[in-house]
């Protein structure tokens, strides 16, 4: 069985292409159990998402409840009782493509890796990934970098959660970020399939546009925060961790450029 987590919040204009793209999956809807975390939201979320349940039946759908405390709050609520042997994540403004968790399951199983990933929106995957044989391996120190690995994207094994544990929940913005670089500290069978997947936000670009990743600056606090746990934990040194910073800034410059650009385009 699969479990999707899925935080929702005021998704009301979202969440049914979201769940129908479950719903259409070719490996067949019964394989998975979705989980729905209500975050607070204040729209018309809640009330379809009880209606949609009520007309499919035949879907394991759980809707929870939560006062509204971030996507890493939601999600760790899901995954706490999540049941499956496989654990997909799906946020509520994205939709998979129907053979995205089959194509992911092959090599799940066939390959025996523990966390599998795929590009979103026709993106490329860059360096300082490569892709060899249609996967490009996922490491700590690449994720220092480049984290590639949209949330939506991702399907992992349950020993992750028994040698990881869950998100940081003090972690609003580059959460994702945060635990695969500890995921990567405990299991080296990480990889991206270079397979573009998953339709994410719409098809907006990836940056400064849509959702979370469109407040540039508290994405560039959370790179900054993570990199700061990860010198405290010993995972880099003072050099790495200065040399980071300096890294991270410039990116963070860079997008503001990029996005002040493409809306001047509007």
């Amino acid at each position: 069985m699969i479990s999707v987590i899925i935080p929702l919040y005021n998704a009301e204009k979202t969440i049914i292409n979201a769940l129908n793209s479950i719903k259409v999956q070719t490996v067949g809807a019964e394989e998975f159990e979705i989980i729905i975390i209500n975050d607070g939201s204040t729209d018309k979320s809640k009330s379809l998402v009880e209606k949609y349940i009520k007309e499919n039946p035949s879907l394991h759908i759980q809707l929870l409840e939560l006062a509204n405390g971030g996507v890493s709050k939601a999600r760790n609520l899901g995954l706490k009782i999540a049941k499956g042997e496989f654990i997909a994540l799906l946020d509520a403004d994205d939709e998979w493509l129907p053979e995205k968790t089959k194509k992911q399951l092959h090599y799940l199983n066939n390959k025996n890796l523990d966390f599998i990933a795929t590009r979103r929106n026709n993106n490329k995957i860059l360096l300082p990934y490569r892709v060899e044989n249609h996967l490009a391996k996922i490491t700590f120190t690449k994720l220092l970098i480049r984290n590639e690995a949209q949330p939506s994207t991702v399907i992992f094994k349950r020993k992750i959660l028994e040698n990881t544990g869950y998100f940081n929940e003090n972690h609003r913005y580059a959460e994702d970020l945060n635990y695969w670089m500890k995921i990567a500290k405990n299991n080296n069978k990480m990889y991206i399939l270079d397979e573009s997947l998953l339709i994410a936000d719409g098809g907006k670009r990836t940056f400064g546009a849509a959702g979370l990743s469109a407040n540039l600056y508290a994405m560039e606090e959370g790179f900054q925060k993570n990199l700061k746990e990860m010198y405290l934990l010993k995972h880099i040194n003072f050099t790495q961790y200065l040399f980071l910073r300096a890294f991270y800034k410039a990116k963070y410059l860079l997008l503001l450029g990029r996005t002040y650009y493409y809306n001047l385009r509007k």
